[in-house]
């Protein structure tokens, strides 16, 4: 009761114009779930930028950065380490090329990236639907099979914010699950594997294959996957054919000592999970990285592209908090 009755009054103090909302010079785009714990907004936020390129736009992603002790704002590059920026921002910049900035507060680091990149007109904030204070022109609500888990807000159940009685005002839902999981309407995410390429080619940029992945049906296999849910990983695998033995870890699961046995001969892992596993640490290992592609449908794309600007226009509206 608690929880529910800060967040309410929160929403009201911004409503209502006692907190303030602050817009940057460039639309915005909020990608979040209701629901603690990944849901599946990083591979969404990698989608929309790649979908928001192939029309135009030159598209900039803010992120908090899940367990970086940041002050201010970071720029996220190549060299950037993921314990420094957080494992899903280097994510993203290495998966899009985008302009990646990482920090606690959103408005800042948005600012701070128009300020270094001034050719983007379009800013995706990922994991930003709470953050209030960054005013936005639209949101993407993401759900997985769990919807709204038991329908109680933390701590007695898993939900940030209540669920709305219909969809909010220029936003739009997106299910990374087999079906809806809420009675709200929403696109359903199309997850597959885009194949697999080892773990160097993959830091060199290389793309994965499908042949690769299929080589190594028939052998004995280690998958490892530290995000939010593993099994879904470990299915996808199993469905291609692959003899696997699963090894779960705690989401964001940080690397510091490898977690197979050393003596382990092939090992598959996420992508997620192979930003902070450098190669010269697999010993005699061979490991695998198997990317996600996550498509989402032309008629989200088109109810995306009404809540926004045309590419590289200067004026942009804001949807209310």
């Amino acid at each position: 009761m608690f929880f529910a009755t800060l967040t309410a009054l929160r929403r009201s103090l911004y409503r209502f114009g006692v907190l303030r909302t602050r817009a940057v010079a460039a639309p915005v785009i909020v990608v979040g779930n209701l629901i603690a714990g990944g849901a599946g907004k990083t591979p969404v936020v990698i989608t929309l930028v790649e979908t928001l390129r192939r029309r135009g736009y030159t598209a900039g992603v803010v992120s908090r950065g899940y367990g970086a002790g940041i002050h201010g704002v970071l720029d996220v590059t190549r060299a950037t380490r993921a314990a420094d920026c957080g494992d899903e921002p280097l994510l993203v910049h290495l998966r899009t090329g985008a302009p990646v900035v990482v920090g606690r507060d959103r408005v800042a680091a948005a600012r701070h990236l128009m300020q270094q990149h001034p050719t983007i007109d379009v800013i995706v904030s990922d994991d930003g639907l709470q953050h209030l204070r960054l005013a936005r022109d639209a949101q993407v609500l993401v759900f997985d099979e769990r919807g709204t888990g038991n329908g109680w807000l933390l701590p007695a159940g898993p939900l940030r914010e209540p669920l709305p009685g219909a969809v909010p005002p220029r936003s739009l839902v997106v299910y990374n699950a087999a079906a809806p999981s809420t009675p709200l309407r929403g696109t359903l995410a199309h997850r597959a594997l885009r194949g697999a390429v080892a773990l160097t080619d993959w830091w060199q940029g290389r793309p994965a294959s499908h042949d690769v992945l299929d080589a190594l049906r028939g052998r004995p296999v280690l998958a490892a996957a530290g995000v939010a849910r593993p099994e879904r990983f470990f299915t996808m695998l199993r469905e291609r054919g692959l003899t696997i033995t699963p090894l779960p870890l705690p989401d964001h699961h940080a690397y510091v000592a490898l977690p197979w046995p050393v003596d382990a001969i092939d090992v598959i892992v996420t992508e997620k999970d192979a930003i902070k596993l450098d190669p010269a640490r697999r010993g005699i290992t061979r490991v695998w990285v198997a990317p996600l592609d996550f498509t989402l449908d032309a008629a989200f794309d088109a109810a995306l592209f009404e809540l926004l600007p045309p590419p590289g226009s200067s004026s942009h509206g804001n949807a209310s908090a």
